[in-house]
């Protein structure tokens, strides 16, 4: 067997003392291949200096820690200079302490995947352990320790100071921005009524003031504990680990951000060019709109629709094109919550697709415009709106009636205002009258109503069809067209042209009514040829 002995008259002791170490020396061979045991730390003054973590010559890794302390107390008990240093040997690193050996490092302790070398870490092990000397030298110290206080008094002042200060700063920054904002938003007003409610955002400012307040206030005591801790010798290394944990948290945080400026600058770019593409855009489609610019393709109805179209596809190719330059877009998390949004869209969206496909339907048929006088289904009035998902008409009494564009698809459209170009509609009125009232006089007395109905244009001319004729009546319409153009004319013109019909009837004596068969009249109601053109009718000459 073989001893590492030191030179002096101890030699014998300190051979003893080293006795575990002795022997892993000489079987770190033997022991390289054995089982792992539980590792154990070897700590000075709070200070972790190695980690022992194989088992040599049958020590496992606590023994040979607590090997380690023992040797320690005995160089410290010699008061000598305490002078730490390193020396390889066949079988690793030794780590001394005044020409001591306190441990040896041996493969088995070091990561060698990780590029460890049985030489660094005893380098780095011997450095903590001067450390660790250091802080147990000045805690024999008495007048440092008188310094070491002093200082923490000093720096306690000052944190207190910190305190107050932003306490003071607090209340200040919230009158502040109370009376900053109360001002600037009572300016924000919309046809002279105030539009936004400063209460709301003074209180969120306050919120926001508070959070800051309390965060800064955190940051201070972080600094102060870890400079306190950092000045006294026993906690020295918990003051350190503090600050190494902040500098490390900053540093990764200016990291974060530098790496990701240059994605957020791309970003900004797209960004940028969208804006551009997307106003140059709006401001040619609303030219359209207006009437200033003409293009084949394109007309004012749907020059609207198509802006927006265009304005969305710009957007949504500008956010595809800068997805993969966002921070933490190709996280996990964040790829996940894409997914869940895609998903939920895709699943409660399909009605809103539905009556979004529709709209855009209507609006590049042109089936229906803004101001024409339209019927849908049931529902009849002016077209106030055709929007994406929906159309709105305004009735003659004045009611405005909202219609799902899918519906609107479904149903068949009258479309009243187009007749002739330009403003007003068609109007109809029809009657049924029996066979005995002559169908020239008829039509005579309704080109009458029409005539006094003063509102009817006489261009193009009012007339009379025949629409059907049914066993015991013939059912008549007059035609006309009203240069009206508002729901509530033409409810009221169409009331005057019923009135108009009804005085003219009368006043020939005509009954507008539709005779049903029960018996043969008394009668016959073939009508002679010289009656076919009763009064207001007029033969031919």
């Amino acid at each position: 067997m073989t001893i590492f002995l030191l030179p002096g008259a101890h030699a014998a002791d300190d051979a003893a003392s080293l006795l575990p170490d002795a022997k892993a020396a000489t079987a770190a061979v033997a022991s390289a291949g054995s089982e792992a045991a539980k590792t154990a730390a070897f700590t000075f003054t709070n200070r972790k200096i190695f980690v022992f973590r194989a088992t040599l010559a049958g020590y496992p890794p606590d023994e040979r820690a607590s090997g380690a302390r023992h040797r320690l107390q005995g160089v410290l008990a010699k008061n000598g200079p305490l002078q730490t240093g390193t020396r390889t040997i066949p079988e690793g690193t030794q780590v001394l302490l005044d020409g001591v050996q306190l441990f040896v490092v041996i493969p088995g302790d070091v990561n060698q995947l990780a590029g460890d070398t049985t030489d660094s870490v005893a380098q780095e092990a011997a450095g903590e352990l001067r450390k660790s000397l250091l802080d147990y030298t000045e805690q024999s110290s008495w007048r440092y320790l008188a310094i070491a206080a002093a200082v923490c008094a000093v720096a306690t002042l000052v944190f207190w100071l910190v305190w107050m200060g932003l306490t003071r700063l607090h209340r200040w920054a919230k009158r502040r921005s109370g009376v900053l904002l109360a001002s600037r938003l009572r300016d924000v007003r919309l046809k002279n009524v105030r539009v936004l409610d400063a209460e709301h955002y003074i209180a969120f400012a306050y919120q926001l003031l508070g959070v800051v307040l309390w965060a800064l206030r955190l940051m201070a005591t972080y600094v102060w504990l870890a400079f306190v801790l950092g000045r006294l010798p026993y906690t020295r290394a918990w003051g350190e680990s503090l600050s190494g944990y902040l500098l490390e948290v900053a540093t990764d945080v200016l990291h974060a951000v530098i790496g990701a400026l240059p994605g957020l600058v791309l970003v900004c770019v797209i960004f940028a060019i969208a804006r551009l593409v997307a106003a140059t855009a709006s401001s040619l489609f609303k030219r359209v709109e207006s009437g200033e610019l003409q293009i084949g393709w394109l007309d004012q109805d749907t020059a609207m629709p198509t802006r927006r179209i265009a304005s969305v596809v710009i957007w949504l190719f500008a956010l595809a094109m800068a997805y993969p330059y966002l921070p933490g877009s190709h996280t996990a998390a964040f790829q996940g919550l894409s997914v869940l949004v895609g998903l939920m869209v895709s699943i409660g969206a399909s009605s809103i697709v539905g009556q979004g496909a529709s709209g855009l339907i209507l609006m590049y048929t042109r089936a229906l415009r803004k101001g024409e006088y339209v019927r849908v289904g049931e529902s009849e009035g002016t077209v106030v709106d055709v929007g994406m998902f929906e159309t709105r008409l305004r009735t003659g009494l004045g009611e405005e009636v909202a219609l799902p564009n899918a519906w609107v698809m479904s149903q068949t459209t009258k479309n009243y205002s187009r007749a002739l170009p330009g403003g007003g509609f068609v109007l109809d009125a029809s009657v049924t009258i029996g066979y005995a009232t002559p169908w020239r006089q008829v039509h005579a007395m309704l080109e009458l109503a029409a005539a006094r109905t003063t509102e009817l244009s006489t261009t193009p001319k009012p007339y009379v069809m025949q629409l059907a004729l049914h066993d015991y009546y013939v059912q008549y319409r007059l035609v006309a067209y009203a240069s009206a153009e508002v729901p509530r004319q033409r409810a009221e013109v169409l009331n005057r042209l019923h009135q108009n019909i009804i005085d003219v009837f009368n006043e020939f004596e005509v009954q507008i009514t539709s005779p049903h068969y029960i018996a043969d009249p008394e009668e016959s109601q073939v009508l002679p040829r010289e009656e076919w053109f009763r009064a207001p009718a007029k033969g031919p000459e």
